[in-house]
Formats: C-alpha cells, sequence, structure tokens
C-alpha cells in the first residue's frame, strides 16, 4: 500500500494507537496511593463512602465535598460509585480516572478533527484525521496532564472538561451546519444546547466547566466570524446568544464577586494581595507554557508551595520579562488570526483558560491541573503552525489533482524538519510521562522524588516525612521511623510551611509515646497567631483532636488549648476551626459550656452544614435542653434534601425523647 492510499484511513487507527500508548503509559501508575487533597475529599469524607446505594445516601454522598461551598456533586457521586463497587481501593479510582482521561482524549480527536475541517477542500478534509490523531496522542501524553488522571481527586477537573469538550464538539458541529443549511432551526438548537447543558451539568464536577461558553465565543470569533447565511453578514442570533450565556452572567457574576475580593479577610489565610497575585501569575503562565511543550525533569514537582511571590515587576526581574512575553503571545495571536486561524485559535484557548484561576480569585498560585484544557489549546496552536492542514495536502496537489504530489508533499512533512520536531516532543513527552506514572505507583519512591525535585516545598518534605511514618507503622526502633525526622523538620523550618510538619512531630511522638519537644508546640503556636489558619492548618488540629479522643496520644492540654486560642485570634475564625475546637472542648478537656457555645458559632456561621448542627443537636441533649434540641432538629429538618439525613434524624428524635423522658420528674 502507497503512503497516500494508507493516510487518509488513519486517522482512527492512529487514535487507537494513542489510546493503547496512553494506557501502557499510566499503567503502573494506578498502583499508587492516596495523596495530600485525596484524604479530606474522599479516605477521610465518610460521605462519599455510603453502606447502600438508596437514594438518601447518594444525596449525602453529592453533598459531602468539602472542597468547595457549591459541593460538586457530581464528582463526588463518582466517587461513591467506585466506593460501592470496589470499597476504598486506589487503584479502582484512579482507573476509573483513566477511563475519562481516554474519553476525553476521543473528545479532542473529534473536536480537532472538526475544527480542521471547516472551511477545508475535500482533500483537507480527507487529511484532517491524521494531523487531529496527532494532536490527541499529544495531548494524552502530557506529562502537564498526568495529576488529572493519578491525582484521584483532580477527577472532578477531567471530567468536569469531559462536558466542556462534549460541549465545544456539539457547538462547532452545530455551527458547520447552519453555514451548510442555512434555516435550519435544528441546528441552531444543537449551538445553544450544547453551550448551556454541558455548562449546566459540567460545574456539578468542578466550576471550572462555566469557560465553555468563553472557549465557544473565541472559536466563533477566531474560526466562524459570527457568519450567517450570507458570508458578509454577522448572524444576530448567534451574537445574542453569547449576549446572554456568557456576557450577562459575567456580569452579574463579577458584580457578585468583586465586593467580596476587595475585603480583606478574603486574602487573610494567603501570603499575597490581589496585586501581588496578578503580578506572580504572568511568571506562572509563561511557565505553564514551558512546562507544557518541553518539560524537564524538576518541573513538574506537583508541589510548588516554594514558588516566590513577584512583589513589583522587577521583583524578581522575571516578572516584566514575563509580562512582554504574554503581550507578545496575544500580538501573535493577532497576527495569525487570519493567516493560521486554528494556530490562534490555539494560543486563544490556552490564556482563555487562566482567566479563572490565574487572576483575580484568591486561591493558591500554581497547580498543573489547571492546564488540562490549556495544553489541547498549545497542542492545537503548535501542530497547526508546524503540521497546518493546507500545507499538509500541498497546494499544488490540490490545483492538479496529482495524487504523486500529494504524496510526496506529506511524505515531506511526515520525514521533514517538522516531523522530526514532532516526533521528538512526542517521545520526549512519553519519556516523562512514563517516568512519572512509574513513581506515582509506589507511595514512598513518589515521595522521595518530589521531595529531591522540591527541597524548598514544605509540603513535598512534609509528604516524604509522613510517609516514612506510615512505613515505620509506629515502631520506635523502625529505620523509617529515624527517617522521618530530618523531612518533618526541614518543613517546619521553611517560611511558607503551615503546621502539617509540626502536627505530625507530635503526633508521631505521641502514638510511639517519644519526648514531645517544646519547640514543635512553640513554633505550631506562633505559626497559628501569625497567619489566619488555613485549610491544612484546621485538618492538623482536627487529627491532633481526634487522637486525643481515641486515647491514642497524650497530649499536654494546655499546649492544645494555646494553640487553639492562638488560631481563634484572628477576626470571623471558620466554622470549621470553631467546630474542631467544640469538640476538643467537650470530649477532652471536658469543658462542655465552652465546647457548646463554640459549637454555636460554628452552625451559625454555617447554617447549610448539617455536620454541625448533629453536634449541636447531642450537646443540647447532654445538656438537658429539650426544647432547644427540638428547635435544631427542626432546623436540620429544613437541610434534609432528599432524605439523606433521615437516619441521623430520626437517631436524634429517638435520643432527645428518650433523655427527656428519664429526666422528667414523672418518669420515677
Amino acid at each position: 500500500m502507497t503512503l497516500h492510499a494508507l493516510l487518509p484511513r488513519t486517522g482512527w487507527r492512529l487514535f487507537a494507537l494513542a489510546l493503547i500508548a496512553t494506557a501502557i503509559v499510566y499503567w503502573p501508575g494506578l498502583y499508587g496511593s492516596w495523596l495530600f487533597d485525596d484524604y479530606p475529599n474522599i479516605v477521610d469524607n465518610h460521605g462519599v463512602q455510603p453502606a447502600q446505594g438508596d437514594l438518601p445516601s447518594l444525596i449525602g454522598a453529592a453533598l459531602s465535598s468539602p472542597a468547595s461551598d457549591f459541593k460538586r456533586p457530581l464528582a463526588s457521586l463518582s466517587f461513591a460509585a467506585n466506593y460501592l463497587a470496589a470499597g476504598l481501593d486506589p487503584f479502582w479510582m484512579k482507573a476509573t480516572n483513566l477511563v475519562i482521561h481516554l474519553l476525553n482524549g476521543l473528545l479532542v480527536f473529534l473536536l480537532a478533527r472538526a475544527l480542521m475541517q471547516i472551511d477545508a477542500d475535500d482533500r483537507g478534509k480527507q487529511r484532517a484525521g491524521n494531523v487531529a490523531a496527532l494532536i490527541a496522542m499529544a495531548w494524552l501524553l502530557l506529562p502537564i496532564n498526568l495529576t488529572s488522571v493519578l491525582y484521584v481527586v483532580q477527577r472532578m477537573e477531567s471530567m468536569a472538561n469531559l462536558f466542556v469538550l462534549l460541549g465545544l464538539l456539539g457547538y462547532v458541529v452545530g455551527r458547520q451546519r447552519m453555514l451548510d443549511h442555512p434555516g435550519r432551526f435544528g441546528d441552531l438548537l444543537l449551538s445553544i444546547t450544547s453551550l448551556i447543558v454541558p455548562s449546566a451539568i459540567g460545574v456539578l464536577a468542578k466550576e471550572t466547566a462555566v469557560m465553555l461558553p468563553l472557549y465557544a465565543l473565541l472559536i466563533e470569533w477566531l474560526v466562524f466570524r459570527f457568519r450567517g447565511a450570507l458570508p458578509e453578514r454577522i448572524d444576530r442570533r448567534i451574537a445574542a446568544l453569547f449576549v446572554i450565556v456568557l456576557l450577562l452572567p459575567m456580569i452579574v457574576g463579577l458584580a457578585w464577586l468583586v465586593p467580596r475580593l476587595l475585603r480583606p479577610e478574603s486574602w487573610a489565610t494567603r501570603d499575597f494581595t490581589m496585586g501581588t497575585r496578578l503580578l506572580t501569575e504572568m511568571r506562572i503562565v509563561v511557565d505553564y507554557i514551558g512546562w507544557t511543550i518541553l518539560p524537564l525533569p524538576h518541573s513538574l514537582s506537583f508541589y510548588h508551595d516554594d514558588y516566590v511571590v513577584s512583589s513589583g515587576l522587577l521583583s524578581p526581574w522575571t516578572t516584566l520579562a514575563s509580562g512582554i512575553c504574554l503581550l507578545a503571545l496575544v500580538g501573535l495571536m493577532f497576527w495569525l488570526r487570519k493567516r493560521r486561524p486554528l494556530a490562534a485559535l490555539g494560543i486563544a484557548l490556552f490564556l482563555g483558560c487562566q482567566v479563572l484561576t490565574g487572576t483575580i480569585l484568591p486561591l493558591e498560585l500554581v497547580y498543573e491541573h489547571r492546564n488540562y484544557f490549556a495544553s489541547f489549546g498549545l497542542m492545537l496552536a503548535l501542530f497547526s503552525l508546524l503540521w497546518p492542514i493546507g500545507s499538509f495536502v500541498g497546494a499544488t496537489s490540490v490545483a492538479t489533482g496529482d495524487s504523486r504530489v500529494a504524496t510526496e508533499v506529506a511524505a515531506t512533512h511526515i520525514f521533514g524538519w517538522r516531523g522530526v520536531v514532532l516526533s521528538g516532543l512526542i517521545l520526549w513527552w512519553v519519556g516523562m510521562t512514563a517516568l512519572s506514572a512509574y513513581a506515582w505507583g509506589e507511595p514512598l519512591r513518589l515521595s522521595q522524588a518530589l521531595a529531591e525535585r522540591g527541597p524548598d516545598s514544605p509540603r513535598a518534605q512534609y509528604e516524604l516525612g509522613r510517609t516514612y511514618i506510615i512505613y515505620s507503622h509506629y515502631e520506635p526502633g523502625s529505620p523509617y521511623t529515624k527517617a522521618a525526622y530530618a523531612p518533618l523538620e526541614r518543613a517546619a523550618a521553611l517560611p511558607k510551611s503551615s503546621i502539617l510538619p509540626q502536627q505530625a512531630l507530635i503526633f508521631m511522638n505521641s502514638r510511639m509515646e517519644l519526648p514531645l519537644k517544646d519547640a514543635w508546640w512553640n513554633s505550631m503556636t506562633a505559626k497559628l497567631a501569625a497567619l489566619r489558619p488555613g485549610v491544612q492548618d484546621e485538618s492538623s488540629l482536627a487529627a491532633l483532636v481526634d487522637c486525643a479522643r481515641h486515647d491514642d496520644c497524650d497530649l499536654p492540654k494546655g499546649k492544645m488549648q494555646a494553640a487553639f486560642e492562638a488560631a481563634m485570634s484572628h477576626p470571623e475564625p471558620s466554622p470549621r476551626l470553631m467546630s474542631t475546637y467544640a469538640d476538643y472542648a467537650w470530649n477532652v478537656m471536658d469543658q462542655r459550656e465552652l465546647g457548646a457555645r463554640l459549637q454555636v458559632r460554628a452552625v451559625n456561621g454555617a447554617p447549610q452544614e448539617p455536620a454541625y448542627l448533629i453536634t449541636l443537636t447531642r450537646m443540647l441533649v447532654a445538656q438537658h435542653k429539650f426544647d432547644e434540641a427540638r428547635a435544631r432538629l427542626a432546623q436540620l429538618e429544613g437541610l434534609n434534601l432528599g432524605g439523606h439525613l433521615d437516619s441521623q434524624l430520626k437517631s436524634l428524635r429517638r435520643q432527645v425523647e428518650t433523655a427527656a423522658t428519664s429526666s422528667s420528674p414523672t418518669s420515677s
């Protein structure tokens, strides 16, 4: 078979090869364990571990995520489904993530092919499948996308983008049909539905799906150009569509969000302000480009909490350089808009993806998984520049229909410098992803690799120490016990660390009945007093409380109370912190009045959180405050969506009435 005869048919074959290669490369990583945010969202979240799959349990699972106020119910339900099928086994959780990644790869292939076939001649449409398959292969195997697969909790990101890609594909197909067959309402309906329905479903997995209309607008602007039945006229229906689904919601959202972001408390847990965050994100976005296209072994370190915050345009100097680079990238996008519209679109999609997570929201600065969709934009731009469809087909062959000339032009691209560059990049990506997946396949191997990549990362050093603790099985004579101290104490001393390292040192020594250093307590309390506690600090205190409650740790009550008071010294402490302190005061310190007062404050701070109300009701029953307990029960009944709190309500009612009856003077 000649090359000319083979190429038109290889799109699906090449994509099938990409799926197989991706599964093989990722397979060793499926045997790894949990990591970081997997614990609060899955391992320690009993809501996604239902005993049975009835409706109340599933509703409870859907509303159990601590990751967001919006709860991300679709992602949580998928974790619950995994648990019902295979228990708390990370292998099957990761395998499910891999399946979602492969499905996304299929959508990337179909979307890239659909984009490349717009306005292409017949020969170009035939060739589009090959280039689209290469784009999908590259995207599937990019090292920067690894955490969206092997980091279980980031199923939220990959699942949200499943609907984003599906929506974009539907929009592109609908718009092309509108141009091919003017006047058919069904094609307009497909375009409208493809923006609204996938966005609505996707945000149930993660809020990033709200970006779908923006991505579609970029496609419309650079590819379809708002064309109607007559090319010289704008389709007013499409313009109105984006006003309704994008512009108006954006105005309402900013009006609601910006005043909140201007409050100092919104940034109280961060070591940056809105201004310094914007400066720093310029460097980060440029780094993302390098980490995507040419990642080096130490670039993708997973933990980036040691990233230096920019305090000015020249502090560091790369801030200004990155700003110039981004301006140049925007200029290149406009220059390519008519020359290479798909390359311009790829740049626009990459930059557009950074608008939500890389601007004014007080999120953590750096995460690789934020580029799960953005990396598609870079691949589209890269392949459109190095292997454009028009050039791939060859102008001479289009004009003459000479198949021999077309074969020669195709071979030139495959075996010429463009093919060498792209082949080299794909091989590099495969090698880097394979090495990372191998490291992710074993907890100690991964923690050692990440600690080596991030010597100044508090989280990387803490994770290494924590892994040594797990491997020690709390045996004082274990070599892993001795190995744990150095990385944990290093992490505790690093300037941007939370109290996780101190908590781990205290937890480990207390469990093994070894001495607790005053320096650990003093350092932990000082950190809690200096900066408003973040999620990791609150989790650390909760872990110590849990250990003390179960008599696994003998912790000095005075030092624990001092730590809590330091944490509570900041304005508007979080409901979670107050509830944790209430738990310690009630169950360990035996100060029930203090515990009840703190729990009331937690309920007032988060009235929609059932767990706080349940705990408060039990406290009120123990204090024989039955009328107040009944009032809290009524409040809890208002949160019983779909009956997911039926069992808790039934148990609490029984406790209230039994205690009330037994304490009545006539009960004797």
